[in-house]
């Protein structure tokens, strides 16, 4: 439950600066930031609910070091890459190193995702088409 509750907070959260950020853009009538507001609703709010309520429905797949490595390279991948993209639009200097390892962490949590879902969705008793 630890990986499933903290992926439900953090994309309540992302939510939260989403929104805060698109109505900023709004009232400001300066659209610049569209990318980061939109990487923030999909990975932040999008991905991280989905992740959380794939944990809920698969408990199981929740325990062990797989989802925990899962949990930590999507949060700091996110963490990381949302300042470098705002970095990047607003053109200043600094921001290709944090992209790029932002980008290979995320990546690399949805690689291990799609291992713990391959794992958790497997049937052992199902004979496999050849």
């Amino acid at each position: 439950m630890f990986v499933s509750n903290n992926f439900l907070r953090l994309g309540a959260l992302s939510a939260l600066v989403g929104m805060t950020l698109g109505v900023w853009m709004g009232a400001n009538q300066d659209f610049v930031l569209r990318p980061v507001h939109a990487h923030i609703n999909l990975l932040g709010f999008a991905s991280m609910m989905l992740f959380g309520l794939f944990y809920r429905a698969f408990p199981a797949a929740g325990r062990g070091w797989l989802p925990m490595a899962h949990f930590v390279l999507s949060v700091i991948g996110f963490l990381i890459l949302m300042p470098s993209l705002t970095l990047m639009l607003l053109q200043r200097p600094l921001f290709l190193p944090g992209m790029i390892a932002s980008e290979f962490m995320l990546v690399g949590s949805m690689l291990l995702f799609v291992v713990i879902v391959f794992m958790a969705t497997m049937k052992k008793d199902e004979p496999v088409a050849a």
